[in-house]
């Protein structure tokens, strides 16, 4: 029960719920004392000192497409959420914050040290992908003031395992994107960051009791779903979201399964919910209907997506609430899946999924637990 608990609060941010969880800080900035997100050579050498690694000092690629600077954007705002996250945690530690207390000085300098070492590996993705932004006068996001719907020490390590699962399949979309549009130079680095956050989400699931390895092949995602999921920590930004030319989708909340953060290894209907307000344009023909023509399509592994018809409609205005069949059985749908209501569920990989989504993504986990 405890575990199901932690990892509930954890979850219900990424799906939309983040209102209804508590809030440590209404807003939080990372502090810019080690120079981040401009360090000076000094400052920067110390970074790398505490991430046990150095930026790479390949020279940047002499070319990138459009939409592959636009994946790199999203790379940037993903990792400087992420150091702003692991520097939240790390203060909450340090200073003793009730929920964040550890049991042993031996204990909370272990945390620390592993909390530390993360968010400089942080600093230096994102510094990497601002490097080639700037390497091609392109927008460059910098930090945001964002909000962490957390109170404890275990519900934060279970956010940034959730969190983490979604950025695994995010960059495996980057990598795709960068191989169609004939972009090889940055691929290696960018496959260096998945293996790295593999590692840390290894060690986020063992700390949470769960199996350090989740599936054989990881869930893919798609940049859309990622860009909407982080909306639901950003407090503020000192920049027009616009300049990313990623789609923002409403969130697909998932009702059944402790809010899909614990759903049970079986076939089952499960329950959503979505409010279409924001997408009325796309999604008016559907409204008030019984919902016919509209799916819930998921994301699981590296199985093509898999579409299941929405039954049980109900409308309260441009609100949502349906149920689908969740196909646990025939695709083995351990770990995370990632769910999105389309209109259409006929789709021939990941990819084509944002051109028919409606609401996205709803995140749903079937924990392997020790």
């Amino acid at each position: 029960m405890q575990l199901t608990h932690i990892i509930s609060t954890a979850t219900a941010a990424l799906a939309g719920l983040s209102l209804a969880a508590p809030s440590v800080r209404r807003s939080y900035s990372a502090p810019t004392d080690d120079g981040f997100p401009n360090p000076n050579a000094t400052q920067l050498a110390i970074i790398g000192q505490k991430a046990d690694g150095q930026l790479s000092n390949a020279p940047p690629p002499s070319k990138l497409a459009n939409s592959s600077l636009t994946a790199f954007q999203l790379i940037a705002f993903n990792e400087n959420f992420e150091v702003a996250y692991f520097s939240s945690l790390a203060e909450n530690i340090t200073n003793h914050v009730p929920g964040y207390v550890v049991a042993t000085p031996k204990k909370r300098d272990e945390l620390l040290s592993i909390l530390d070492t993360v968010k400089a590996q942080e600093e230096l993705h994102s510094l990497n992908a601002l490097g080639v932004l700037n390497n091609f006068s392109a927008f460059a996001p910098q930090p945001c003031s964002y909000k962490f719907p957390v109170s404890d020490i275990n519900s934060a390590i279970a956010l940034a395992e959730t969190f983490t699962s979604v950025v695994l399949g995010t960059l495996q979309d980057a990598s795709q994107l960068l191989a169609t549009n004939g972009d090889a130079g940055p691929v290696r680095g960018v496959a260096s960051v998945i293996g790295q956050e593999g590692e840390q989400n290894g060690w986020y699931r063992g700390y949470l009791g769960l199996k350090p390895s989740q599936k054989p092949f990881l869930t893919t995602s798609v940049a859309a779903f990622a860009f909407s999921a982080l909306q639901q920590f950003i407090d503020s930004c000192p920049f027009d979201l616009g300049q990313i030319d990623i789609p923002i989708f409403p969130p697909l909340n998932v009702l059944s399964g402790s809010g899909g953060t614990d759903v049970e290894a079986k076939d089952q209907k499960l329950a959503f919910e979505a409010d279409l307000s924001t997408v009325a344009a796309d999604a008016g023909k559907y409204i008030g209907g019984n919902g016919a023509g509209l799916y819930v399509t998921y994301l699981t592994g590296q199985n093509l997506p898999v579409s299941e018809p929405v039954s049980n409609v109900s409308w309260d205005g441009k609100m949502i609430k349906f149920e689908a069949l969740f196909p646990f059985s025939e695709n083995v749908m351990e770990g995370l899946s990632i769910a999105a209501l389309t209109t259409t569920g006929n789709f021939s990989s990941a990819g084509d999924l944002p051109s028919a989504t409606l609401a996205a993504p709803g995140l749903i986990q079937v924990n392997d637990k020790l």
